[in-house]
């Protein structure tokens, strides 16, 4: 189904910490142009987009000589704010997404609702303290950080797994695939918002 208008975003957001723009695409092809300065962030963004099929261009500069916290948390910020800009009212969405995905020994589950109203449940335990040179914990900061700034309602968790690679590749795809599915057009919805209240805001 072709969607009505063009869902895409642009988004600047310059601090002391960070100097990040992105734009997106939520009917593109998966293709991903992005640098972060951290690696393995750079590794899971383009599973995010490949797997969500939403075009993703990013380009983050931050106080990595710190360390990487400020960095992974405002790209959480600003992909969250594209996400909800490039939705706009929400109109004819699927509004829910769910996958589980196995990443070898490792599975995890998503569920998450484009609701308005942003929470994040996150009940990933890592066996590691890093992965590469990214500390495990700031996965959980920039989950917080996209579902606070898109508006959805997202539960992650790790259903089993050991490896801290497969953990959070599992979970990046998981939410993926769970957020191509939610912000698919509906051909039997039409342009209505998913919602009985008629719109979809807290």
């Amino acid at each position: 189904m072709q969607t009505a208008f063009a869902r895409r975003a642009e988004i600047t957001r310059n601090t002391a910490e960070t100097r990040i723009h992105a734009r997106i695409n939520l009917d593109g092809t998966g293709a991903a142009d992005i640098t972060t300065g951290i690696g393995f962030l750079d590794h899971m963004l383009h599973a995010l987009a490949r797997h969500s099929m939403i075009d993703i261009a990013l380009r983050a500069e931050g106080d990595l000589h710190i360390d990487m916290h400020h960095t992974t948390e405002d790209v959480g910020i600003v992909l969250g704010q594209a996400i909800r800009a490039a939705l706009a009212e929400k109109r004819g969405i699927r509004r829910y997404g769910h996958a589980v995905v196995p990443m070898d020994e490792a599975l995890a589950e998503c569920a998450l609702d484009i609701s308005g109203r942003p929470f994040l449940v996150w009940q990933v335990p890592f066996t590691a303290p890093k992965v590469g040179a990214m500390d495990t914990e700031l996965f959980e900061e920039f989950f917080r950080a996209f579902a606070m700034q898109s508006g959805i309602t997202l539960h992650m968790m790790l259903r089993h797994g050991s490896n801290t690679h497969h953990v959070a590749e599992a979970c990046f795809k998981a939410a993926a695939r769970a957020l191509r599915a939610a912000v698919e057009p509906d051909a039997r919805l039409g342009d209505a918002v998913p919602s009985t209240k008629g719109v979809l805001e807290a």
